[in-house]
């Protein structure tokens, strides 16, 4: 990688914020990320919950192939029938309830969020959405309208009309749910507001109050979905079962991808009036869906799940110090709550000169997310865990 692969990043690739990591990348495999100059790094940020198997794994490398030799893509979505796109809309169907039997698949968690708040306001013929405060379901204009952050989406003002928003785990603000909601999109356990995990019959009260007054319940798993939090989806630990699921990140071994689920009914709302509800030109694409394939059948056949509930334990067990006021989250979707802004500012900057890669969240300072691949050994977060320690001992 030459000085002038550097100057192009900066000069011709749109940035996010003025001060990325500029981490320059030469290959990547398993647990690790290799720089221009072979240094590795331990990689406890799988680019952001996204490669729940590791890099390259050799499983979704297999599958990726061999649909690369027979075709890439051959027309826009859900005309042609195609193998690896039912196949893998078959096997989601499998290991989900009846009512999420199918999916449409899309180029982004974004994309998806985007249909899912389509086919409510469909299905309902109402127009009220409510979100939570706080929580970021990507930044498309739909999905910017429920996020529950007015600083990171002022400027983009206006908006979609008629969003509003409650207290996450807050029951008495469940009660503005209404007869003129169409839908409430939650996320299973907030992300960007620090990783927090609803209390014990918050889910089960937001599903009882949708069914009361027939709004639907829009659950966004684009994070904690795939194993992530020891079941397949996060839902699945908490007593209840949205009208509309929603995933991606993790979905795709490595691949950009999103879906959204929801019972056969509802998603041939989609098909008439009118027609072409939702469309994608590269949505369900043939080489995407071979990877997700090989992802999910990983998933599900393996004790990875299993493994990540001992794998956070063990970070619980091993990530005790003054400057770690708390560990939020669940699984492999594990936040550290740092004493201060400034201490996980250092931490992050420290750990990448030592080969740790670390990350922050969206909206809260004071936190750095933990979420390797779901295949890192004990041995390997044993290491990070042991040099995450030394950095605090060293600036604390």
């Amino acid at each position: 990688m030459s000085q002038q692969t550097r100057d192009y990043f900066f000069k011709h690739q749109a940035q996010t914020n003025g001060n990325p990591i500029g981490l320059e990348i030469k290959r990547a495999k398993g647990s690790y990320i290799y720089d221009k100059n072979n240094k590795k790094y331990l990689d406890l940020v799988a680019g952001v919950s996204a490669c729940t198997l590791g890099h390259c794994h050799p499983k979704v490398v297999r599958a990726v192939k061999k649909q690369m030799r027979k075709y890439l893509h051959v027309m826009v979505y859900g005309e042609f029938i195609q193998d690896e796109p039912a196949r893998l809309t078959q096997l989601l169907a499998k290991h989900l309830p009846n009512k999420l039997s199918c999916t449409y698949l899309t180029n982004s968690g974004t994309e998806a969020i985007e249909g899912a708040l389509k086919l409510a306001k469909r299905a309902t013929g109402r127009h009220q959405i409510i979100a939570a405060h706080n929580a970021y379901h990507g930044s498309t204009q739909g999905a910017l309208s429920v996020m529950g952050y007015e600083k990171r989406k002022r400027a983009y003002r206006p908006l979609i009309p008629g969003t509003s928003f409650i207290h996450f785990n807050d029951f008495e603000d469940i009660q503005k749910i209404g007869k003129n909601t169409a839908a409430v999109i939650l996320e299973t356990i907030q992300g960007g507001a620090g990783f927090i995990t609803p209390v014990d019959g918050y889910l089960h009260a937001v599903r009882k109050r949708c069914n009361q007054v027939g709004a639907l319940l829009i659950v966004d798993e684009i994070q904690p979905g795939m194993g992530r939090t020891g079941k397949l989806f996060a839902f699945q630990h908490y007593n209840f079962v949205p009208d509309i699921l929603v995933t991606g990140k993790g979905l795709g071994g490595g691949f950009p991808v999103g879906a959204f689920c929801a019972s056969k009914d509802l998603m041939q709302l989609l098909q008439e009036k009118p027609i072409l509800g939702h469309i994608t030109t590269f949505g369900g694409h043939p080489v995407i869906a071979a990877a997700c394939h090989a992802t999910l059948q990983v998933v599900v056949k393996g004790d990875l799940m299993a493994k990540t509930v001992r794998k956070e334990q063990l970070i619980r067990d091993y990530l005790k110090h003054s400057a770690i006021k708390e560990i939020r989250g669940k699984g492999l979707m594990l936040a550290l709550i740092l004493d201060s802004p400034t201490i996980a500012r250092q931490l992050a900057k420290r750990a990448l000169q030592e080969g740790v890669l670390l990350f922050f969240l969206l909206f809260e300072s004071k936190a750095l997310r933990i979420t390797p691949p779901l295949t890192i050994s004990e041995r390997e977060l044993k290491k990070g865990c042991k040099k995450i320690l030394n950095i605090l001992n060293e600036i604390c």
